[in-house]
């Protein structure tokens, strides 16, 4: 079959595409950026790649027509936008509209439980998202899942973040609420099985584990299987908002995901039977099974994408903005180092933040992303997807990754912290293997300016270290 695959270098679209490309489907992978599909050559050479934003306006002249099938997994919760809800509906009217010059005969969208009388915003709009496709000329499978457990979910992620930094949680009520937990797995096992299944056409269906349980349980359980000491004390009076800033400064959340998150966390997301395990004959696996999987590709390294690489996970939307570094108006700071050995110094520069850190004054960058959260920025714990492989997109820290091209031996950040201005960080070793590191800032007004000159102490010290810690290359060490 044709398929088109609609936020194909999303959470769930990178853990879909192996499993259609493995039985033989040839696909096409929609993307806004083709430049942000984080694949391997062989892979790109096995797909076909269409940038299109359905947010935009529809333009069906070059779209392409003979597909059998789509799966829509576009979502725009984690963005910044308190509008976002307009934003979904707005991309699924103009999805209908592609659609119908199209030869497509399912479209198949992952959503979220909605059995409560009352939704949050979120539940609310992916109802709403739902109605709209089933008015497309298509047959509509709907698949709605409560909270996905898997290395890289936002789900797994916040539960990992609160469950190893705090062994004592005073925490809210929500925190009783009931949910149905799956696994990553098992959604995929449900997406793909659905596939041109026409006892699937025009329904929707719940989808989830065996497990219901409560927040507080999801956090003992996940403590318990990663031998940790965690005590909860659970108070009525934490406010959405005061739940919202908990969840923003001990997670690596955005204060409006998190506000969203707290919206949605008092409904309860159970489904209401088990009628697709039954016609497909999938058994989910167990919460507690979930975790240990999850763990098992952390340990190896195996983590295929995360929630936090997602665009509208930071501060931008568009790479193509921010790709082509400013040069007038701008405040610099570039040194130059001769490095012995490139390979090992340019190991260290796919190897920079998350775990393995800066190279230099760890401490301050941990302090600057603490003084970044308390601002509402995105602060230091989104880490790193790969413990030694950066693709364009990723998040990295409190930076986005802009170009990455080992190749050409070059890396360009874009700064996601809170700034009265715009910063850039690029490293790139050049044919005389020279590492060439520069900091590019691009004020914004008189507070700008005054900005980095107060920082330019820091600078000197942090820029300096770092490069040659870098340059030296035996910092980090990592096979290429």
């Amino acid at each position: 079959m044709k398929i088109l695959l609609t936020g194909a270098n999303g959470y769930i679209g990178m853990r879909l595409l192996p499993q259609l490309l493995e039985n033989g489907h040839e696909i096409i992978c929609a993307v806004r950026d083709k430049n942000r599909l984080p694949l391997d050559p062989e892979t790109i050479k096995k797909i076909t790649v269409f940038e299109v934003d359905f947010a935009e306006e529809v333009n069906t002249e070059s779209f392409p027509k003979d597909i059998d099938a789509a799966y829509y997994l576009i979502h725009s919760m984690s963005g910044g936008d308190n509008n976002f809800d307009e934003i979904e509906a707005r991309a699924a009217e103009n999805f209908n509209e592609y659609m119908a010059v199209t030869s497509v005969k399912q479209v198949i969208y992952l959503s979220g439980i909605v059995n409560e009388e009352q939704l949050s915003k979120h539940l609310a709009s992916r109802k709403k998202v739902e109605d709209i496709l089933f008015k497309g000329s298509f047959h509509l499978t709907v698949l709605r899942a409560g909270i996905v457990v898997g290395s890289g979910s936002s789900s797994f992620e916040i539960i990992r973040d609160l469950c190893e930094k705090l062994p004592i949680m005073v925490a809210p009520k929500w925190l009783q609420t009931r949910i149905q937990p799956i696994a990553i797995r098992d959604v995929i096992t449900f997406l793909y099985g659905v596939l041109d299944n026409e006892k699937c056409f025009d329904q929707s269906f719940d989808i989830g584990g065996p497990d219901v349980l409560t927040y507080k349980e999801m956090l003992l359980k996940y403590s318990k299987i990663r031998g940790l000491k965690l005590w909860i004390i659970s108070v009525p009076i934490m406010s959405p908002r005061l739940s919202s800033y908990w969840l923003y400064f001990v997670t690596s959340t955005s204060y409006k995901l998190a506000v969203n998150l707290v919206d949605s966390m008092k409904m309860e997301v159970v489904a209401r039977d088990n009628k697709l395990q039954e016609i497909l004959n999938i058994k989910p696996i167990s919460y507690e099974e979930a975790i240990k999987k999850a763990f098992l590709k952390i340990e190896q390294n195996l983590v295929i994408s995360s929630w936090k690489d997602s665009l509208v996970a930071g501060r931008i939307s568009n790479l193509k903005e921010y790709i082509q570094v400013p040069k007038f108006g701008c405040l610099k700071d570039e040194k130059v180092l001769k490095v012995d050995d490139p390979e090992k110094a340019l190991n260290n520069i796919w190897a920079i933040g998350g775990s393995h850190g800066w190279y230099y004054a760890n401490s301050l960058w941990k302090i600057r992303g603490f003084m970044d959260k308390l601002f509402g920025g995105v602060g230091l714990r989104r880490g790193r997807t790969h413990p030694d492989e950066i693709y364009t997109g990723d998040a990295l820290d409190f930076w986005r990754v802009l170009y990455a091209d080992r190749e050409s031996k070059r890396l360009l950040l874009f700064a996601e912290m809170k700034l009265p201005g715009e910063a850039w960080l690029e490293f790139c070793i050049n044919e005389n293997n020279e590492l060439i590191q520069t900091a590019t800032f691009r004020p914004k007004g008189l507070w700008g300016r005054l900005y980095w000159y107060l920082m330019l102490p820091f600078h000197y010290f942090i820029f300096g270290g770092m490069i040659k810690n870098i340059a030296e290359g035996n910092y980090v060490s990592h096979p290429s």
